[in-house]
């Protein structure tokens, strides 16, 4: 069994070697293909939760058993972290155990692409990031392979971190007009795109400021108790996606409660990324806010770890 650490990924997988095999997955997922156990989402203290997600792909005879850690007390450490162990079901065999931490930001990313080339308009140019915690980059790279981004406002609550996202993103040799923002509505009033990669609690900017034509990927909250987005934006949205049905009636909080309110029904929901992915573009007209929900599930990390794998074997 080998032993591989983000570095070691990093240096060799790329978010669009993610985004084929995402598609790839949900490929499989269409064609029953997939068998699944639901995400459990365990308290571990302090606002701390441990995640367990396993999952078998019977055409790729591969299976995974990923478990993260997220720990926003962390101060030494990073808020995510998690591993995954990669079965060969040919044999049986413990092919490998490979770091989590940059494959979840990266698939998140690769999903995110997915669902923004299908619903962003086509001539987007601005980008706002709502969030500049570790999963933001990779969802920062995955809207430019998709759209031709010319401005990106940043906007953390606390500023230093987002002038360290900054740089991050100058140093990666994005190209961009970069620019932090003191206020997130202010951002989401001037975003073509806006990414959102929270944890909060309380919704993190104003649905109403939200402008006409707008997609929103929201990324940041996975359980029941997080709302990152308020009711307004879920209620204006013209169309909602999300990544995985199941997953998104358990843990995508600001649904949740919207379904629980009556601003809408789970029947409102168009579409999963499976539905959608090598479908047709589907924005009706350039004034539709389009809304792209998403939670996780274990076939998308499955989808990553094979494609590892697979690059590690040559």
């Amino acid at each position: 069994m080998i032993t591989l650490t983000d570095k070691d990924i990093e240096a060799k997988y790329k978010i669009t070697h993610a985004i084929e095999d995402v598609k790839n997955i949900l490929d499989d997922y269409k064609n029953d293909q997939i068998v699944e156990s639901i995400r459990t989402v365990l308290p571990a203290g302090d606002d701390n939760s441990m995640l367990y997600m396993p999952c078998i792909s019977i055409s790729s005879h591969v299976s995974i058993i990923k478990t993260v850690s997220i720990f926003p007390t962390n101060k030494k450490f990073p808020t995510t972290q998690g591993n995954i162990l990669v079965t060969d079901l040919n044999s049986g065999e413990h092919k490998a155990n490979m770091a989590a931490s940059y494959l979840t930001r990266l698939r998140t990313g690769a999903m995110t692409a997915i669902a923004t080339d299908k619903l962003a308009t086509e001539d987007a140019r601005s980008l706002g990031v709502i969030g500049t915690g570790n999963m933001s980059f990779e969802q920062v790279l995955g809207v430019i392979q998709v759209r031709d981004i010319q401005k990106i406002y940043l906007f953390n609550r606390t500023e230093s971190k987002a002038h360290d996202f900054k740089k991050r993103l100058e140093d990666f040799g994005i190209w961009a007009d970069i620019e932090v923002v003191s206020d997130a509505d202010s951002l989401v009033e001037k975003s073509d795109i806006i990414n959102c990669a929270t944890q909060s609690k309380t919704p993190v900017y104003d649905g109403a400021k939200v402008k006409p034509g707008a997609h929103i990927n929201g990324v940041g909250s996975f359980t029941p108790e997080m709302k990152e987005m308020d009711r307004t934006i879920i209620k204006r949205a013209d169309q909602i996606y999300v990544d995985d049905m199941h997953g998104i009636k358990e843990e995508a909080g600001e649904l949740i409660d919207a379904v629980e309110a009556g601003i809408i029904s789970w029947d409102d929901i168009k579409g999963t990324l499976a539905e959608i992915f090598d479908g047709e573009y589907l924005r009706q007209n350039d004034e539709e806010i389009t809304l792209y929900k998403c939670v996780g599930a274990g076939y998308f990390d499955l989808a990553v770890a094979h494609g590892v794998m697979k690059m590690f074997d040559q």
